[in-house]
């Protein structure tokens, strides 16, 4: 396992280098612990890194790597669980794989997703619901789906002293709405009510901005016209910085990625390999070996076999 771990590490740090690379090819500054604070501050550069993952060990591996930002999504509805969309899943187990992340002690920010109405009845259900996943789970801050329409949660978890990301573009909890799984903002209305969005969530206070599934040139666009980072997928270059889901990245899915993934390792086939030959070894007896057994000494072992049947 450490050599996996380690192994890992190195393919998710290749991803963290890749998207924070500036003109002069230096890396981000690590922080002892990245704040929300601190993410704002870096509109403009560096580049930011965030990966969606779910759980402790994915916590670990993204943390050595250096990521800036720990997305608990609630797309682990879809890579986890299997679901066929994010409105699957709820507060409980957002706070549980909250838990899990926390549990890592990582020096990367901690956001979490706000499930499917856990903040579109009021702005006071908002309020409880993001402060059960900052007490109960230890998130340092949350992240909305949706626009202006959005801002009086916005606000009332903004006053609540809980910072918030904003996301605009392709929502997945919107995939009714949108038809869909599909590129956003590719007629012009769309595009500049996008835009708009994103200047709201802005101004409301938000400290970043997921833009996800639009045109490149709108990604690079609402960028420009924000104060705020943007941090990008599917978006283009033209972002702050970039986001991916932990197992995409590592290629831990079954191959069927989106346009805008990037794996940098196909860890799914070398985990079949390794439990393919574990199987032989189990079915020869190869494993476990003298040196993974446990052993007493011979008088005891003669004294417990004594008298017993050699069957």
């Amino acid at each position: 396992m450490p050599a996996l771990a380690k192994s890992l590490g190195n393919r998710l740090g290749a991803f963290v280098r890749q998207i924070t690379k500036r003109d002069g090819g230096y890396p981000c500054p690590m922080a002892a612990h990245v704040t929300a604070p601190q993410i704002r501050a870096r509109k403009g550069g560096p580049k930011i890194s965030m990966v969606t993952a779910y759980d402790y060990p994915s916590a670990m591996i993204a943390d050595r790597a250096g990521i800036d930002i720990i997305l608990v999504g609630d797309s682990v509805a879809n890579v986890v669980h299997g679901m066929s969309t994010t409105l699957e899943v709820g507060m409980d187990e957002m706070v549980l794989h909250t838990r899990a992340v926390r549990r890592a002690e990582p020096s990367a920010l901690l956001v979490v997703d706000m499930p499917w109405l856990s903040f579109h009845i009021s702005p006071e259900d908002a309020v409880r619901n993001a402060g059960r996943l900052v007490r109960e789970g230890g998130a340092e801050a949350v992240k909305l789906e949706g626009g202006i329409k959005r801002l009086p949660m916005v606000d009332a978890i903004l006053s609540a002293e809980i910072p918030v990301m904003g996301h605009v573009g392709l929502t997945p909890q919107s995939v009714h709405e949108m038809g869909g799984f599909k590129v956003q903002g590719k007629l012009i209305d769309a595009a500049e009510e996008m835009i708009e969005d994103a200047r709201a969530l802005a101004v409301a206070g938000c400290f970043a901005i997921v833009i996800e599934g639009v045109p490149d040139v709108l990604g690079e666009i609402i960028t420009k016209e924000v104060d705020v980072p943007t941090i990008g997928i599917g978006a283009g270059a033209g972002t702050d910085g970039q986001v991916l889901v932990f197992h995409d990245v590592l290629g831990l899915g079954n191959g069927h990625y989106p346009k805008f993934v990037r794996s940098y390792a196909n860890l799914a086939d070398g985990a079949v390999s390794a439990l393919k030959e574990f199987i032989s070894d189990v079915e020869t007896g190869a494993f476990p070996a003298e040196e993974e057994s446990y052993h007493v000494s011979d008088e005891v072992a003669s004294e417990l076999l004594r008298g017993r049947s050699s069957e």
